[in-house]
Order: C-alpha cells, then sequence, then structure tokens
C-alpha cells in the first residue's frame, strides 16, 4: 500500500469533499489506511486510478478454484505473523486418487475422502480438495478418472499432469469446474499455459532449481496473459521447503516483490516425510497441501492444527446466543447457562450430556469470552444473564423455578435472584464437576 503522499499526489487536489473528507489530504490518509476507497473520488483519472490500485493490490494474489458453493480461495495474505491482524485464507488440504485405479475403486476412496471428517468447536474439519493424478500417462484415461471424481463429488478438483495433451482433455472435460491445473514447468509452460488460458483455470508453476528460476519462469507464464499462478518450489528436504516459503513470504509482503507474490502449493507426497511437510506447510504460509494418502487417525490432529492457526486471534470462536435443550428437558427440568465463548459451550455440553440428567442450556453472549474473563470485563452480569432469560423464553419451557450458575461466578448469586426471581443454585467451579453435580440432584 502506498503511503498517503504517495496517493496525495495522484488525486486532483480540489478539495472537492465529494469524496465526504474535507480534503484531498484528508481522503489520501483514509485511503492508506485502508478506511476509504479509491472510487469514492469522482474526479480521479483514469490513469491514476490504475497507477494506485495496482499498487494497493494484496502483495500476494487472491487465486481462486472449484465451482458453485465450493470454492477455494487461496492468498490474498498480508501479514507475515499471525499476531500482526491474522491469516485471512487457511491452508486447503486435498487427497489424491490416481487414475490408475478403476472407476469402482476411484469411486471408493472418493466416498471415503468425503467421510472423514470431525466437529471441534461447533467447526466442522474435513478434506477440502481432491487431486487427480495422471499416473497411467493416457489422456484419455486421465480424462475418465477426472469425469468420474467430478461426477462423485462436488469437492474442488486438482488435476496432476505433465502432459499438455492429458491436462488439455481432463480439464477441458471438467472446465466447468474450473479446476487447479497442477503441472506446468521450464519445459512445458507454453503448452500448459495455453491450456489454462483457454478453459480460464488456473496453473500451478513448479521449478526446483531455486527461487530466482521460479521467478523467471513465472514471468513467462505471465506474459502468456495467465495472472491466476500457484507456486510449486519442488523442495527436496524441509529445509528447502521451510526457507523457500520464509523467502517468498516475506519479500511479497515486506518487499511487494510481485515476481513472487502468489499462493504456495506443496505436493506432500506419502508416509512419514507427508506429515511432515503437511505441518510444515501449515505453519509456513502454503495455500494448499497434496497427499497421496493420509489416515483420519493422522488428519485429524492436522486439521486441528489448522483451525487453531487460523482462528482470528482477535475474535474468539462463538456460539449463538439462546437456550439449549439437552438430554431431552421437560417443564421440571432446571436452566443452566454458562457463555458463548465456543470451547467453554461445548466442553459444558459435553459434561451435562454425560450426566444424563435433562437441562435447559442457556448461552449468554459474551462477546465470545470465558467465564471468568467475561464476568471480570463486565460481560457477563446478572443483568445480561437476565435479558438472555427473558430473549430466550426459557421461562416458558422451564417451570422448576432454578436456575444453575458456574461456581466461579458465586458471588453474583444474590443479585441474579434479585433481578430473575429464581432460586439461584450455585454449581461447580470446573466443568468436569457438572456429571457429579446433575446426578446428586
Amino acid at each position: 500500500m502506498p503511503t498517503a503522499i504517495e496517493i496525495f499526489k495522484l488525486l486532483p487536489k480540489k478539495n472537492c469533499g465529494k469524496c465526504n473528507y474535507p480534503t484531498c489530504l484528508a481522503f489520501a490518509m483514509q485511503i492508506a489506511n485502508s478506511k476509504a476507497k479509491l472510487q469514492d473520488c469522482p474526479f480521479l483519472s483514469e490513469e491514476a486510478l490504475a497507477v494506485l490500485a495496482a499498487s494497493a493490490a494484496p502483495p500476494i494474489r487472491l487465486v481462486k478454484f472449484g465451482s458453485g458453493n465450493k470454492v477455494i480461495e487461496m492468498g490474498d495474505e498480508t501479514e507475515l505473523y499471525r499476531h500482526e491482524k491474522r491469516f485471512f485464507h487457511p491452508t486447503a488440504y486435498a487427497l489424491t486418487v490416481s487414475d490408475a485405479l478403476d472407476d469402482s475403486a476411484i469411486a471408493q476412496k472418493v466416498e471415503r475422502i468425503a467421510n472423514i471428517k470431525f466437529e471441534r468447536v461447533g467447526q466442522e474439519l474435513r478434506f477440502d480438495a481432491i487431486a487427480v493424478k495422471n499416473d497411467s500417462s493416457d489422456a484419455k484415461r486421465f480424462k475418465e478418472a477426472a469425469e468420474a471424481v467430478a461426477a462423485k463429488t462436488d469437492l474442488p478438483i486438482v488435476l496432476v499432469s505433465r502432459s499438455p495433451e492429458s491436462m488439455k482433455a481432463a480439464a477441458g472435460a471438467i472446465s466447468i469446474r474450473r479446476p487447479l491445473l497442477f503441472g506446468a514447468n521450464a519445459t512445458n509452460h507454453v503448452q500448459m499455459a495455453a491450456v489454462a488460458k483457454d478453459l480460464n483455470c488456473p496453473l500451478v508453476v513448479s521449478e526446483g532449481k531455486g527461487l530466482d528460476a521460479l521467478a523467471n519462469l513465472v514471468q513467462l507464464v505471465k506474459s502468456s496473459g495467465i495472472e491466476d499462478i500457484v507456486l510449486d518450489f519442488e523442495a527436496g528436504s524441509m529445509k528447502q521447503l521451510l526457507e523457500r516459503s520464509s523467502i517468498v513470504r516475506k519479500v511479497s509482503v515486506k518487499k511487494t516483490f510481485r515476481g513472487l507474490g502468489y499462493p504456495i502449493l506443496v505436493d506432500a507426497g506419502s508416509g512419514e516425510p507427508a506429515i511432515l511437510k503437511g505441518l510444515l506447510a501449515t505453519m509456513k504460509y502454503g495455500s494448499i497441501v497434496l497427499f497421496d494418502e493420509l489416515s483420519e487417525a493422522r488428519a485429524h490432529p492436522l486439521f486441528v492444527l489448522r483451525q487453531n492457526i487460523y482462528t482470528d486471534p482477535q475474535v474468539p470462536i462463538q456460539v449463538k446466543p439462546g437456550v439449549y435443550p439437552v438430554n431431552a428437558p421437560n417443564e421440571s427440568s432446571a436452566v443452566l447457562f454458562t457463555t458463548n465463548f465456543s470451547l467453554t459451550y461445548f466442553t459444558v455440553l459435553s459434561d451435562i450430556e454425560k450426566s444424563k440428567v435433562p437441562i435447559w442450556l442457556l448461552v449468554v453472549d459474551t462477546e465470545g469470552l470465558s467465564v471468568m474473563t467475561a464476568f471480570s470485563a463486565g460481560k457477563l452480569t446478572p443483568e445480561s444473564v437476565n435479558a438472555c432469560l427473558e430473549a430466550s423464553g426459557v421461562k416458558e419451557k422451564s417451570k422448576s423455578g432454578e436456575i444453575i450458575i458456574p461456581g466461579m461466578v458465586s458471588r453474583m448469586s444474590g443479585k441474579l435472584a434479585e433481578a430473575t426471581g429464581l432460586k439461584v443454585i450455585v454449581g461447580p467451579k470446573e466443568s468436569s464437576g457438572i456429571p457429579k453435580f446433575l446426578k446428586s440432584r
């Protein structure tokens, strides 16, 4: 992003106020801070708009593939470190299907990939794409395999082949799905770029001889009219992968070097090295990782790592406030409340379910803060709990006249009883004590 002075030099300097700011300098400062848009100025010339738009573009290009509501977005990142703001597009994981398999085996593997999913703190964790690999070296078979996969899943597809002929056949057959084409290198980039351009598909550019060679190859591909590019380092070791990923991100974000300002693909392969490459790619700027094979046991911790890294550190994961029935409660069942911090909610929910005691679980909006943090910050008060009680309508569902509160906020029991008119029962301080506490009642 250019500085306010650099932006100001390209503005018409009319100080007309039509941009909703008193002066052009004030407008330039707002643009530099991403609080205004260039289009807000009605007198900005086409030339100035083009110059400023190019300089204000994200340092890493946004590349999309897939179709409908199954589109993977990669790139468009602006930070070197997560704590500076956040990372925007989580690393996508794809499992590979070989065209050497028959159609029945392909269908079985696609179904297995679709069934590998986990739920954690209210989010579903699963594979994001399927890669079809041209192991047969046969254009016709590659096309048939791509069509078979496309017919069995709506997940985005990556086509993997070094043969322009095979790539053209397979990509042309499923072009409506806008697949990611993984196959351009120093020997075939002209033909591969032609295929990508004709079908309007993003293209992976591979070069293992170093970043200078990769940047030169990217420039050649770009000069042929391809803008949506993904980088493949062909890293021979973990050390190379770490070094090249870090350098590319640093020169793109800090130096705004457009020559390598693209998402990164990591072809992890199989076995133990694949897991390590997947971990490293997730932690160090990988946009998409291809695995030949990955069991559920190995996929789960990898998915959780990705979820933790790509959660906005400034916005906790939250659950929708309201009342949730647990263990089929009725009118005689008590109300128990907790906060809408997802980790707290799912922990409490799990412990209530273990007790098998019917409960109305009231989730109070605390802006995603845990019980003690919300209480200390004034986000969890007798008034906010009462407001949630009234808004949820739980008093009509529960006639027990009781509300169970977390033991950590026992000091609010008196005021809460006055505000709600309910009998307040102080529960355990830790969620793990909920099953024994509810059963004892």
